[in-house]
């Protein structure tokens, strides 16, 4: 499973309007600036976090976006899934998959189904507000250097 461009951003928009929910709304501009995410391609991601509830967003003078709910309602699972479907590892356990007609035969459908609840479940184990406490990589990384 490789997650796209669209779910990662998805990511680092929902923390970066959870680290500046003291304003009112983020205007689109604003939050593309800092990410260095053009406002085209962040302007589709925001609009199916509106369409699925995750996001308020107002159009005109004064508008933008906010989160609709506290960063620890919001599992990440949650938003990638909304961006990037499920996380079956084959197609006969996706959301919309038909029943296999080799299911009662198949020696490698166990495995597949366990590693499928592990993905879920680490992804639905981590929340905005989880993220928003980790430091970020290149600090890690500095740290590292300046101890070697």
């Amino acid at each position: 499973m490789i997650v796209s461009t669209k779910g990662r951003y998805a990511l680092r928009v929902m923390i970066d309007l959870a680290e500046h929910r003291d304003k009112e709304y983020i205007p689109l501009k604003e939050i593309a600036e800092r990410q260095q995410i053009s406002e085209k391609y962040l302007e589709a991601i925001l609009k199916i976090l509106v369409q699925n509830g995750m996001l308020i967003g107002v159009r005109g003078k004064g508008g933008g976006y906010k989160l609709s709910k506290d960063p620890d309602q919001y599992t990440v699972g949650s938003i990638i899934r909304l961006t990037e479907g499920d996380f079956a590892p084959v197609s006969c356990l996706g959301r919309d998959a038909a029943p296999c007609p080799r299911a009662a035969d198949c020696r490698t459908l166990p495995m597949w189904q366990a590693f499928d609840t592990l993905v879920n479940e680490f992804f639905d184990g981590y929340t905005i507000a989880d993220l928003m406490k980790q430091s970020p990589a290149c600090d890690e990384q500095k740290t590292e250097t300046a101890h070697a």
